[in-house]
């Protein structure tokens, strides 16, 4: 249980490899920088983001570096790119179910759901 999330590079069919995550706490239009992170050679971060003792109820932004991400792996991005950075937003009602915040991502485009 807890929080997690797990990136998919589209445009090449892989798990996206060294990119960088932030995570924060919202309020509002308040934000609180919570940690920031490289996903792992799965895509994924080495641990949860959160554990079932440490998740709380609230609003959070995870915001991932998306054309960093892409120019680093020497895709010709156009400037200024379509995608820079993704943000998403999303509440966490019941910090007894996992919460898991994949992201689907090319250059062009992106999709999200909640996972499990």
């Amino acid at each position: 249980m807890g929080l997690s999330t797990h990136v998919l590079d589209t445009m090449h069919g892989c798990p996206a490899a060294g990119m960088a995550v932030a995570l924060y706490a919202t309020q509002g239009d308040n934000s609180r920088l919570l940690q920031s992170l490289l996903l792992n050679a799965d895509g994924r971060t080495d641990a949860p983001l959160f554990d079932n003792s440490t998740l709380q109820v609230g609003t959070y932004r995870l915001v991932f570096d998306v054309a960093a991400y892409f120019k680093a792996r020497g895709v010709a991005l156009p400037e200024p790119n379509f995608l820079n950075k993704v943000s998403l937003d999303f509440g966490v009602a019941d910090t007894r179910q996992h919460y898991h915040v994949p992201l689907l991502v090319s250059p062009w485009s992106y999709s999200t759901y909640r996972g499990s």
